[in-house]
C-alpha cells in the first residue's frame, strides 16, 4: 500500500507535519524557518473616512487574512498604509507534505526548510484567492483602488550577493550563477537566463562564420567581373517613371552593386544551410542543457496542474478542482479577431509599399542627379525607418488589444496569450521583409505595360544585380534600431522611474545598529526589524518599478523575435548573428540589473521548461529552412548566375580564352531591350511608337524578347532551376535536421541515471515506510 493512501496519510499528518506512531509524536519535517521581514506587503492609500466603501472592503480583506491565521502588521506613512503579511507555519507544513505525496514531484528537493521563494509563491497564491463577502479577490480590489499595489520583498543579503557577482556591467564576460538565480527568483526566471545564456554562447560559431562570409564577400566583389561590368558600363537604362524622369546610366549604381555582391554570393548559400541546421542543433543541445539543471533542481517530474491542486488545498481543504472547459464559439471568435488583426498589420505593410512607390516616383523626378539615380536606395532607407515606426506603434497597440483571456490555469492563459502576441509581433516585423524578399520587382510589369497604383505610380523594380540589397537594408535598419533603442529604453525607463519615486517620497533615517546587524547574521525564528526599519525596507521596495505576471513574457518575446531575425533571412544578412551576440551579452546584464536593483521582486514561479516558447522556436527552425531556401532560390541571383555559368556563359560555349572569367557578360545577359520615344516629357515604348519613327533603345532587368516582350527560353530554364534548387535545398536540410534531432539525446546519460537513482531511492523509502 503506497504511502499517500495510508489512512488518508494519517489525516495529512494532523495538518501540522506531525505523525503519531505508538503514541509518540515524531516530527516528519525540519521546522520551517521564519525569515526576517515579511512574505508580502500590501499598499493602500490612507482613507480618513471610515464610512467609505473602499475602507470597509480593505478592512474586511485584512480580517479575512487574519481569520486564516496570517500575521498582519500595519504601518502608516504619510498618505500610504503598508500591511506586512506573514503566513503561518502550518500552511508550509501542509504544502511540503502534499508535495511529498504527489506523484508528479520529487520530494528530495524539499527535504530542507521551505525557501523564501517557495513561501512567497504560496502566499501570493493564497492572497490572490482570498475573497471578501462581496466576492472580490485581491486583483479585483486593486483594480477598484481599494489597494494600490502589492509586492514581495527583496532579501537584502542575497540581493547584494547577486549584484556583486552577476547584476553588474563589469560581469558581462563572466558566467551566470543560475542556481543562485533560481533560489532567489524561482525556476521560471532561472530558465530564462539559462536559455538566454545558452543561446548567446551558441551564437559564437554563426557569428564567426558570418564574419568569414562577409570578408569573403569583400574579396569576392573586388575581383568580380560583375562589378567591372556595371562600373565600366555605358548601358542606358529605362526611366524609373513614365513622365518626368530621365534615362539613367548603369554605371551610376556602382556603389549599390558593391553592396549587393557583399551579401549575394556563393558563401551565403552555405551560410543559409548552416544556420538552418544550427537552429536544430541549438534546440537539441538546449534540451540537454536544460535537463541537467532541471535534474539538479529536482523538478523533472513537476506538473503545473498538480502544483495548482496542492496550492488550492493549502488555501482551502474543501476546494473543488477547476474543470477543463472548451467553447468552439469562443475559439472561433478569438480566431476571427486574430485574423482581422493580422489583416490590419498586412494592410499597414501595403501602406508602406504605397509610400515607397510614391516616394520613388517623386525622388526619380528630383532635379539633383545623384538623388534621382539613387532613388531606389533612398526609398529603401525611408521605408525601413517607416516600417520600424509602424512596428513600434503596432507593438504597443497589440499589447493593449491582446488582453490575456481567463482560462483554467495561469499556464494555459499564458500559453494562449503568448501564441497570440507572438503571431501579431511576427507579422508586424516580417510582413515587409517577406514583401522585399519575394514580391518586390516580380510583379512590376514591363515597358509599355507597367503595373501601376491608381494608374499613376509604377511599382518598384529590382536593380540589375538583384533585389537582395533591399532586404539587407531593411533588416539592418530594423534589427539595429530595435536592439539599440529597446535596450536604452529598457534600462533608462526603470532607472528614471525609481529616481523620480525616490525624490517624491520622504527619506527615512538609516537603519538602527541592531537591525543592521540582523540583516547579516543568522536570525532566530520570529526575529523582526523595528518599526522604522521595517517601513524603510518596505518603502525602498515600493519605490522600485512594478512587475506583473507577464514581465518575463516580454523579455522572452524580445529574444525570440531576435532569434527569428537571426535564422529566417540570414542569407541576406550574414552579420545578423554577430549583432545578436553583441546585443545578448549586454541584454543578460541589463535584465539582471533591472530585476535585482530597479524592479520589485518577481513572484518566484516553479517550472521545468520554457513552456510554449520551445514549440515556437521549433516552428521558427522549420520556417527558417523554407525561407532561406526561397531567399537563395528566388530572391538572390545565385541560380541565374549558376545557369549562366554552365549554360549561357563563355565557358559553357567553349569560346572563352583560358584566363577569361566564366561570369563575363552576365549583367548584359540579364538585361532586355526596349525601344522608346520621348514625347512631351513622357515615354512611349515599342507598342505605342508611330510607324516611321526612329526609337531610342534602353535596357531593363528581365528575360524578354525585344519584339513582343514574351519571356525567353532562358527565363523558363532559370525558373525551373529556381524551383528545383528550393526543393533540393529544403529536402537536404530537413533530412539533416531530422538526423541531428535523432542523433542527439534529449538528456545526458548522467541525468537519466541520476533520475533513475532518485526514483529508486524514493521507492525504497516508501517501501520501508510501508513495512514499518
Amino acid at each position: 500500500m503506497p504511502l499517500h493512501n495510508r489512512q488518508s496519510s494519517i489525516e495529512m499528518l494532523e495538518l501540522l507535519g506531525v505523525v503519531k506512531e505508538n503514541g509518540n509524536e515524531q516530527q516528519s519535517f525540519p521546522p520551517v524557518h521564519t525569515p526576517l521581514s515579511y512574505d508580502y506587503v500590501l499598499v493602500a492609500k490612507t482613507i480618513n473616512n471610515q464610512e467609505r466603501e473602499s475602507f470597509k472592503k480593505q478592512t474586511e480583506y485584512i480580517e479575512e487574512l487574519k481569520n486564516k491565521n496570517f500575521k498582519v502588521t500595519k504601518i502608516i506613512d504619510d498618505n500610504h498604509v503598508f500591511y506586512g503579511i506573514q503566513a503561518p507555519k502550518e500552511i508550509f507544513e501542509k504544502y511540503r507534505y502534499l508535495l511529498k505525496v504527489s506523484d508528479a514531484c520529487n520530494w528530495s528537493s524539499d527535504q530542507s526548510a521551505v525557501s523564501l521563494s517557495t513561501r512567497i509563491r504560496i502566499v501570493h497564491f493564497i492572497l490572490g484567492h482570498t475573497r471578501i463577502s462581496s466576492g472580490e479577490n485581491l486583483r479585483e480590489l486593486i483594480k477598484m483602488k481599494v489597494f494600490e499595489t502589492k509586492f514581495c520583498l527583496h532579501e537584502k543579503k542575497k540581493q547584494r550577493e547577486l549584484k556583486a557577482g552577476w547584476a553588474r556591467w563589469t560581469a558581462c564576460l563572466q558566467g551566470q550563477p543560475i542556481t543562485a538565480v533560481r533560489n532567489y527568483f524561482g525556476e521560471k526566471v532561472a530558465l530564462y537566463f539559462l536559455w538566454l545564456g545558452w543561446y548567446t554562447f551558441l551564437l559564437i560559431p554563426p557569428a564567426i562564420i558570418g564574419i568569414i562570409i562577409f570578408l569573403y564577400g569583400i574579396s569576392y566583389y573586388k575581383h568580380s567581373p560583375l562589378l567591372n561590368e556595371v562600373c565600366n558600363s555605358n548601358t542606358t537604362m529605362c526611366p524609373l517613371c513614365d513622365k518626368g524622369c530621365k534615362e539613367w546610366q548603369l554605371n551610376d549604381t556602382c556603389s549599390y552593386t558593391k553592396v549587393t555582391l557583399l551579401f549575394d554570393n556563393e558563401g551565403t548559400v552555405f551560410f543559409a544551410m548552416f544556420m538552418a541546421i544550427w537552429a536544430t542543433l541549438f534546440l537539441e543541445f538546449w534540451k540537454r542543457h536544460r535537463a541537467t539543471y532541471v535534474c539538479e533542481w529536482k523538478v523533472s517530474d513537476w506538473s503545473e496542474e498538480e502544483e495548482e491542486l496542492i496550492l488550492e488545498l493549502v488555501n482551502d481543504v474543501n476546494c473543488e478542482p477547476k474543470k477543463f472547459k472548451h467553447s468552439y464559439w469562443t475559439s472561433s471568435l478569438i480566431f476571427i479577431c486574430v485574423t482581422i488583426m493580422i489583416l490590419v498589420i498586412i494592410s499597414l505593410t501595403s501602406a508602406v509599399v504605397v509610400f515607397r512607390v510614391i516616394a520613388a516616383d517623386f525622388l526619380a523626378k528630383y532635379k539633383l542627379k545623384s538623388l534621382g539615380h539613387h532613388s531606389n536606395i533612398s526609398v529603401m532607407v525611408l521605408g525601413g525607418f517607416l516600417h520600424y515606426f509602424i512596428i513600434t506603434i503596432m507593438t504597443r497597440l497589440t499589447r493593449l488589444l491582446s488582453s490575456p483571456e481567463e482560462i483554467r490555469s495561469f499556464a494555459s492563459t499564458e500559453k494562449s496569450f503568448t501564441v497570440k502576441m507572438f503571431t501579431f509581433q511576427f507579422f508586424t516585423y516580417f510582413t515587409s521583409l517577406f514583401y522585399a524578399a519575394f514580391i518586390l520587382g516580380r510583379i512590376n510589369g514591363r515597358p509599355g505595360n507597367y503595373v501601376k497604383i491608381a494608374g499613376r505610380w509604377r511599382l518598384e523594380e529590382c536593380h540589375p544585380t538583384g533585389c537582395l540589397t533591399d532586404l539587407f537594408i531593411q533588416m539592418t535598419i530594423i534589427m539595429v534600431l530595435k536592439q539599440t533603442i529597446s535596450n536604452v529604453f529598457e534600462f533608462t525607463g526603470p532607472w528614471l522611474c525609481r529616481l523620480w519615486k525616490g525624490k517624491r517620497t520622504q527619506k527615512l533615517q538609516r537603519k538602527c545598529a541592531h537591525c543592521y546587524l540582523k540583516d547579516d547574521s543568522d536570525t532566530k525564528d520570529g526575529d523582526e526589524l523595528c518599526e522604522n526599519c521595517k517601513l524603510r525596507d518596505w518603502l525602498s521596495n515600493y519605490r522600485l518599478n512594478d512587475v506583473d505576471s507577464f514581465s518575463l513574457f516580454r523579455e522572452f518575446l524580445e529574444m525570440v523575435i531576435q532569434f527569428s531575425f537571426t535564422t529566417l533571412f540570414v542569407a541576406a544578412f550574414p552579420l545578423a548573428p554577430l549583432l545578436a551576440f553583441i546585443n545578448n551579452v549586454i541584454e543578460i546584464r541589463l535584465d539582471a540589473i533591472k530585476m535585482v536593483t530597479l524592479e520589485r521582486r518577481m513572484v518566484p514561479k516553479k517550472t521545468n521548461n520554457i513552456g510554449v516558447w520551445l514549440d515556437i522556436l521549433e516552428a521558427i527552425g522549420v520556417l527558417a529552412v523554407i525561407v532561406n531556401g526561397l531567399v537563395i532560390g528566388v530572391s538572390s541571383d545565385f541560380i541565374p548566375r549558376l545557369v549562366y555559368r554552365y549554360h549561357y556563359g563563355p565557358c559553357a560555349q567553349g569560346t572563352a580564352a583560358p584566363d577569361t572569367d566564366c561570369m563575363v557578360g552576365y549583367i548584359n545577359n540579364t538585361l532586355s531591350i526596349a525601344p522608346f520615344l520621348r514625347v512631351n516629357g513622357s515615354y512611349k515604348y515599342s507598342e505605342n511608337i508611330p510607324p516611321g519613327e526612329e526609337p531610342f533603345l534602353c535596357r531593363y532587368k528581365d528575360y524578354r524578347s525585344k519584339d513582343d516582350y514574351t519571356h525567353t527560353h532562358q527565363f523558363w530554364i532559370i525558373l525551373a532551376a529556381r524551383f528545383a534548387f528550393v526543393i533540393l535545398f529544403e529536402h537536404v536540410v530537413v533530412i539533416c535536421k531530422f538526423i541531428a534531432a535523432w542523433f542527439i539525446p534529449s538528456a545526458p546519460m548522467e541525468v537519466k541515471n541520476c533520475r533513475l537513482s532518485d526514483k529508486l531511492k524514493r521507492l525504497k523509502e516508501e517501501l520501508q515506510s510501508f513495512e514499518a
